[in-house]
């Protein structure tokens, strides 16, 4: 069974990495540094494929608010818990925003739609959503890789390659599972904010 979930993990791994990245994906970004750790994933692959995740997904979500306002989704978006919020610091601070947007839990899709709807250019959001992609993919992979090594010192060296990657698995479960508990936490004080 191991060794069918690393061949799974080998061949599909930098794809999941790169479509949780796409959304809110720090876990994902995470698990791709644990994986290199694990010398399953090549380390310039992991990095590249979370910082691209991250670049296109917030991009997509800017586009969307640019050149779609109109449609359903980015209605549903608008209405969302922090959509005002996102947008006000967007308009106030554009720079500092879109370099910061993908740190603040539950605020990254609507943060993308509220900089779309922004006086914000294309290529100055171009470049800074390029600036803070990199930068966020190598600080969330390389927090994946120092916590390969701290569980490794935990478990200790004598578990075999393939229970290690149960570890990782389990662990980034976790990880996403607390991610969903805290965007949902932040959503909810939100929501209780703006009523």
């Amino acid at each position: 069974m191991t060794e069918a979930i690393h061949h799974l993990i080998e061949q599909y791994g930098l794809i999941a990495v790169f479509l949780g990245c796409i959304a809110e994906g720090e876990s994902a970004a995470i698990l791709g540094g644990f994986f290199v750790h694990q010398h399953v994933f090549v380390p310039w692959q992991a990095f590249l494929t979370a910082a691209i995740g991250a670049f296109l997904g917030d991009t997509f979500f800017f586009i969307l608010g640019r050149s779609f306002a109109d449609h359903p989704t980015v209605l549903r978006l608008r209405a969302r818990p922090g959509f005002s919020h996102a947008y006000r610091l967007v308009s106030s601070h554009p720079n500092i925003f879109v370099l910061s947007n993908r740190y603040i839990y539950g605020l990254r899709l609507v943060g993308g739609i509220a900089a779309g709807f922004s006086t914000i250019t294309v290529t100055r959001f171009v470049i800074l959503n390029a600036v803070s992609s990199l930068v966020w993919a190598a600080l969330f992979s390389m927090v994946g890789y120092v916590f390969g090594l701290g569980a490794e010192r935990i478990v200790g060296q004598t578990l075999v390659r393939h229970e290690r990657l149960l570890i990782a698995l389990a662990i980034g479960l976790v990880v996403a599972v607390l991610a969903w508990f805290v965007a949902h936490s932040v959503a909810s004080k939100e929501r209780g904010k703006e009523t």
